[in-house]
């Protein structure tokens, strides 16, 4: 398996706009092959993120690397390393209620955002699993979030 840095280098030479694009590729073909393909970045699985558009009313989905952890899963919003916020972080602040498709199961998910000990944890298990993140990060002027997606109750 290659290593993680030939991902996170692609990814972050692709631009706000490329990375746009190419999650416009991957979300049907995801969908269509129920995860099978498009489903991971080397060892890190991706999931289809569905959020309200802040603006538009509309329903957006984007794929997202993920970590599972229990019940919740966690993702983090570095845009791979632009200094843009994506458009689904900002979905999620502005309605925190969601769905994640994670293979071809679907479910409800309300989103909040980890801090202190919780995100240097979730942060570290990230980079676990994906090396990405800590180069994504010195990249940025800002603090990338991360952010755990519950279970809804509803």
């Amino acid at each position: 398996m290659p290593d993680d840095s030939l991902y996170y280098r692609f990814s972050m030479s692709l631009g706000a706009t490329g990375l746009r694009w190419a999650g416009k590729l991957n979300t049907p073909l995801y969908r269509l092959s129920g995860g099978r393909l498009g489903g991971k970045v080397n060892r890190a699985p991706v999931l289809l993120l569905t959020t309200t558009g802040r603006r538009s009313g509309q329903r957006r989905t984007a794929p997202v690397v993920y970590l599972a952890d229990g019940a919740r899963v966690v993702v983090i919003n570095t845009n791979a390393g632009n200094e843009k916020v994506p458009a689904w972080s900002l979905n999620l602040k502005a309605n925190p209620e969601a769905e994640v498709e994670i293979g071809r199961e679907k479910r409800a998910v309300v989103a909040r955002v980890a801090e202190g000990e919780e995100r240097a944890d979730l942060w570290r298990r990230h980079n676990e699993q994906f090396e990405g993140f800590d180069e994504y990060q010195k990249k940025l002027d800002r603090t990338p979030e991360v952010i755990v997606l519950e279970p809804s109750a509803g």
